[in-house]
């Protein structure tokens, strides 16, 4: 059988991307985890990182594993919890975008205030770069939210193409500036999206703005506008377009969790390793 602190390190090594960052998660040392790992992969008979010197991936068994992973120590953490009384009080104040708002993370929400009723839970829904800044301001003790270029503070929960979508029955006239359809600034798909272009040097113009996703998917869906979003808020109606338009790739989204580090313990940090714990690993997942 698999040790509960073999899959603990499985899984934070593959939801940090390497084995110092998980061993800071843990409060272990790196060769504390490494042989964890490898105990676990000659349990296991496979293996299931691969590792180079500047990235660690997920081998298609490990990939397999890492499920099972997150759910047997689900279980156990909601078994001590069903056992052993909450200990946590107070609020947590939660930053999220709109499209996990939407999807997965009220359900972990709801299963976190079941565990801890006595914690209070206030979440503010909106674009991450405004939330990531009242992280920093500590107006905000949780973020989950996106970037698409540079470099982030917190964990990777998962990554997943940026596509451009838009009406499944219209057509874009190639030679016109194309419209587009964002949601105001600062957000990551659209200086991602306005970034790509430059470089591909096609004409746009800004035809639609909406704070909301439904409102840009709306845009789309009514082939009023071109819009960037992740690949799984595509909806029905809606097409990914590319270079057979004369659109440029877009860069990956990535799904990041960051925490507040004065207040980076207890109730905080329970609900951070919950959220990490129970974010899919692609937004395929979602649903």
């Amino acid at each position: 059988m698999f040790k509960l602190e073999q899959l603990r390190c499985f899984v934070a090594v593959a939801e940090d991307g390497g084995f110092s960052r998980a061993a800071a998660r843990l409060h272990l040392t790196q060769s504390a985890v490494s042989a964890q790992i490898r105990r676990l992969e000659d349990q296991a008979g496979c293996q299931l990182l691969t590792r180079s010197t500047r990235s660690v991936a997920l081998t298609p068994e490990g990939e397999r594993l890492l499920g099972y992973a997150r759910a047997i120590l689900r279980l156990n953490e909601d078994a001590h919890a069903g056992v052993a009384a909450s200990r946590f009080v107070g609020k947590v104040r939660i930053g999220a975008s709109e499209d996990l708002a939407s999807t997965w993370l009220p359900r972990t929400l709801r299963r976190f205030k079941a565990l801890h009723p006595e914690v209070l839970l206030e979440v503010d829904v909106g674009i991450p770069t405004n939330l990531f800044t009242a992280l920093d301001d500590e107006r905000l003790d949780v973020v989950i939210g996106s970037r698409c270029r540079g470099e982030g503070r917190g964990w990777r929960l998962w990554r997943e193409p940026l596509v451009w979508a838009f009406a499944e029955h219209d057509r874009i006239v190639s030679p016109e500036p194309i419209p587009l359809a964002f949601f105001p600034e600062p957000c990551p798909y659209r200086e991602a999206a306005i970034e790509s272009l430059a470089e591909s040097q096609r004409p746009w113009r800004i035809a639609y703005t909406s704070p909301s996703i439904a409102g840009v998917r709306a845009a789309a869906l009514a082939g009023l506008a071109v819009t960037p979003l992740p690949r799984s808020s595509l909806c029905g109606g809606l097409v990914e377009l590319g270079p057979e338009v004369g659109l440029p790739v877009l860069p990956d989204a990535e799904f990041l969790i960051a925490v507040n580090e004065a207040k980076s313990f207890g109730a905080v940090r329970t609900l951070a390793d919950m959220i990490r714990g129970t974010a899919p690993s692609s937004r395929e997942d979602t649903a």
